[in-house]
């Protein structure tokens, strides 16, 4: 007798799937967390890649016959989480100055010889830039109560001017061996590091020497850095 099935129909296969052990169930969270770690650090490593360049580039691939003049920090030391005080009375926080270069001097209130010529070569500095001058911005950290000299006012328009405690600065930026915080030029970085000092004693017979250090600074982030803040 014959079946009215067609001779192709064949039986279903049932496969038997085992069912995860307690032990692979737990593992797949913790190899889920350490997959997606490693994906973020590729994503940071990747956004970073041209500031990494820059800094290689400037800092080790650098020909032997050229020396910068400045200091180089090592560790870099990031801007503090610390409340300052503008001119007008406001609060500002000193992480708000990110994403620009940074020229810092620190001084008193009623801004001595010393300050006056640190201003002086700052904005000489600053303006021998030319088109870069805008990536860059002047910063005078107070680090007193003293009223500001009025007569330096109309020079500090376009300069950022706040106070911080002289112990809380010390916190951050720090003078060579024998010096004060106030005898030096200090660089931060757009990422917000203090990444060089200069010696004490600016004058015409150093301040070339700054400048190129300046320029060199400019032309090696060139590539990753853009005049004003997001």
């Amino acid at each position: 007798m014959h079946s009215d099935r067609p001779q192709d129909d064949q039986p279903l296969g049932m496969t038997v799937y085992s069912m995860p052990t307690a032990a692979q169930m737990a593992a797949d969270p913790v190899e889920r967390t350490r997959v997606g770690r490693w994906k973020m650090i590729l994503v940071l490593l990747i956004c970073a890649a041209p500031v990494i360049a820059s800094y290689f580039s400037y800092y080790v691939l650098r020909p032997e016959g050229r020396r910068n003049y400045g200091e180089l920090i090592a560790p870099q030391r990031p801007l503090p989480d610390l409340v300052a005080t503008g001119l007008d009375g406001r609060s500002v926080n000193l992480r708000t100055l990110k994403d620009q270069w940074l020229l810092v001097i620190v001084a008193g209130g009623a801004c001595d010889a010393s300050c006056a010529n640190h201003l002086y070569f700052q904005r000489q500095l600053h303006e021998g830039l030319g088109k870069d001058k805008d990536r860059v911005d002047r910063v005078w950290l107070v680090d007193d109560a003293a009223p500001i000299n009025e007569a330096l006012l109309p020079a500090l328009r376009d300069a950022t001017v706040l106070r911080v405690p002289k112990k809380d600065l010390a916190q951050w930026l720090e003078p060579q061996v024998g010096q004060a915080l106030e005898n030096h030029l200090y660089v931060v970085d757009p990422m917000g590091n203090w990444m060089m000092r200069f010696a004490p004693g600016i004058d015409l017979s150093t301040a070339p020497k700054i400048k190129k250090d300046l320029e060199r600074l400019m032309r090696g982030s060139d590539g990753w850095d853009q005049a004003g803040r997001p």
